[in-house]
């Protein structure tokens, strides 16, 4: 066989040398790129555990702070409650004083449109005439509230305290005593609110006593002078029924 010359000899050396030097390079790319791509991957899982956690932590506080946040709610509930009750008590306080005061001390009160000094005493008086009245007691809510009127001739209940009383009389048949206590409210009052309502029962009493023609005659004013009033309706149907 004949021998390969020199030159084809060098020219053959360097191709393999090329394709050596090619074969590494590629073996050394490879190796890079996935060594880059486990990095990567490393460090994508790393932001994905990072982000979780930093996820975890901000619903953590969320939470916290709404827990905060309700006690918070609540205290301030609790605050306000507290400072109705305060408020409350105070009010009953000074109501309770002003009261207590008032069974000492003479008061300028108005009562049903009527102005005055209401004396110590004064105002307990009346309310247990009342209340002998609504029981039903009604000798003695007569006695009481004549009493009332005698002790007490320039207090502010002294209209009510006559009102009562006439009603009083008239619930005890009384019909005279009425009508003459009803006839001096309504002469020293005219303008008092209880006027027409007092004015039916001394319709009544006249009626009752046999007075007809005096019963007629104040149902009538009734009607003309207190048109829009119940009394007014009631009058209407007594004075239909005398003949």
């Amino acid at each position: 066989m004949r021998q390969l010359s020199y030159p084809f000899n060098k020219t053959l050396s360097r191709a393999f040398c090329l394709s050596t030097a090619v074969i590494c390079l590629c073996l050394s790319s490879n190796a890079w790129a996935l060594f880059a791509d486990d990095d990567a991957r490393k460090a994508i899982l790393d932001l994905r555990k990072s982000l979780a956690t930093t996820q975890m932590d901000l619903q953590n506080q969320i939470e916290r702070l709404k827990t905060e946040n309700a006690e918070l709610r609540g205290k301030v509930e609790s605050l306000e409650k507290q400072g109705e009750d305060i408020n409350t008590s105070q009010k009953t306080y000074y109501q309770d004083l002003d009261n207590r005061l008032g069974n000492f001390e003479p008061r300028t009160v108005t009562i049903e449109g009527i102005s005055g000094t209401v004396q110590p005493g004064e105002k307990k008086a009346y309310d247990e005439a009342l209340k002998a009245f609504q029981a039903g007691n009604l000798k003695k809510a007569d006695e009481s509230f004549t009493a009332f009127a005698g002790k007490y001739s320039q207090s502010p209940y002294l209209p009510l305290a006559l009102y009562w009383g006439g009603n009083s009389k008239y619930a005890n048949k009384n019909y005279t005593g009425a009508i003459a206590q009803l006839q001096g409210l309504i002469k020293r009052f005219p303008n008092h609110s209880r006027i027409p309502s007092a004015m039916l029962t001394l319709g009544n009493a006249q009626l009752e006593s046999g007075n007809k023609a005096a019963a007629k005659k104040t149902f009538s004013e009734i009607i003309s002078k207190y048109p829009d009033t119940e009394a007014a309706k009631d009058a209407q149907q007594l004075n239909a029924t005398i003949k």
